[in-house]
């Protein structure tokens, strides 16, 4: 029998964590609680989980200062949950290395569907050797960088370099058509979906994160077009 998957969830609103649980236990995850950032922290380690529902507004520490640290060591999944619905909210949490934010109150329904669907996105990175060859599956081969979106990996210079899904899914969109440059609405609705309620700078979030992991190359790079959007440039 397969394992279960974990969902750490961080909410100091006792109600809504229990009635997230439910939902989550009823999908047959397994679930933890914890009501502080401090707790967080601390059962991380211990309990393993695959994914983290995080609310922002915690006693002590806060949700956006528990994201930070976890990123610090990890690329586990994160959702954030807030009642904060101000775009500037958003692209800080997301620029903190959150894979999903949801507003409050929410559908308990669409939550679970989220996290399903991150969950599909995401697998842990695998350490690869420094040559590799034999890729299989849907990836891109470019000098020093190969991106495969199959067991979602990417090596850079022979490395193993760890992304969060829509980083890698962004990656692979805009490697796959070299040269050809989308608006940031186009990236939204091919990354993100059409039924994504979100801001445009969402996009320069991902490719922000994207430059401070894959560094311009002689052959290609990803490429500002002022005004329009992003393409990945190929340099002949």
């Amino acid at each position: 029998m397969a394992e279960k998957q974990k969902v750490l969830i961080v909410d100091d609103d006792e109600n809504i964590a229990e009635l997230v649980s439910l939902y989550l236990m009823k999908e047959c995850y397994e679930t933890k609680i914890v009501t502080d950032g401090e707790a967080a922290l601390r059962e991380f380690p211990l309990f393993k989980p695959n994914i983290i529902l995080l609310d922002l507004m915690l006693p002590g520490i806060d949700g956006y200062q528990v994201c930070r640290e976890l990123r610090a060591t990890s690329q586990v999944p994160i959702i954030m949950l807030s009642a904060k619905g101000e775009i500037f909210d958003k692209v800080l949490g997301l620029e903190l290395g959150a894979d999903d934010y949801m507003i409050k109150p929410f559908d308990s329904k669409e939550l679970v569907a989220r996290v399903k669907a991150v969950l599909r996105r995401y697998q842990p990175p695998v350490i690869q050797p420094a040559a590799v060859s034999d890729q299989q599956g849907e990836y891109v081969e470019y000098p020093d960088l190969i991106v495969n979106l199959t067991n979602y990996s990417v090596l850079y210079k022979g490395h193993s370099v760890e992304m969060p899904p829509k980083e890698l899914e962004l990656l692979y969109f805009l490697a796959s058509s070299p040269n050809q440059v989308f608006t940031r609405e186009q990236l939204l609705d091919h990354i993100w979906g059409y039924e994504y309620v979100g801001d445009t700078r969402t996009v320069d979030v991902h490719i922000k994160r994207l430059r401070e992991k894959i560094k311009d190359h002689a052959n290609w790079s990803l490429s500002t077009v002022w005004g329009i959007g992003y393409k990945f440039e190929v340099k002949k």
